[in-house]
């Protein structure tokens, strides 16, 4: 297992910005060859792609969050993160960082989850 740890979450208003960083505890080729992704789950709902981004940087995103929301990875730290902005209370939920490292160990790894609030 890849330890994921998730920070940046909070409450906002809508049409507000936040910054979700995900930090995982691997190697710099784990890493590397990891493809990276953030789900979320609101209240009642049932958890749900956010946007990806491979060991290339090819992104995908969700078409709620398209135009709003950039996915990005920085190899040298370990580390995706996901650009919020016009946020809108119904991208509230808990924040959910994904490592996709079948290629490299065969596992898959979650994150604990960082709760973000967008309050209108």
């Amino acid at each position: 297992q890849v330890q994921l740890v998730e920070s940046g979450g909070g409450v906002v208003q809508a049409g507000g910005s936040l910054r979700l960083s995900c930090a995982a505890a691997a190697s710099g080729r784990i890493f590397r060859l990891s493809n990276m992704g953030w789900y979320r789950q609101a209240p009642g709902k049932q958890r749900e792609l956010v946007a990806t981004i491979t060991s290339s940087s090819t992104t995908n995103y969700a078409v709620s969050v398209k135009g709003r929301f950039t996915i990005s990875r920085d190899n040298g730290k370990n580390t995706v993160y996901l650009q919020m902005n016009s946020l809108k209370p119904d991208d509230t939920g808990v924040y959910y960082c994904y490592a996709d490292s079948r290629g490299v160990l065969g596992i898959d790894s979650w994150g604990q989850g960082t709760q973000v609030t967008v309050s209108s």
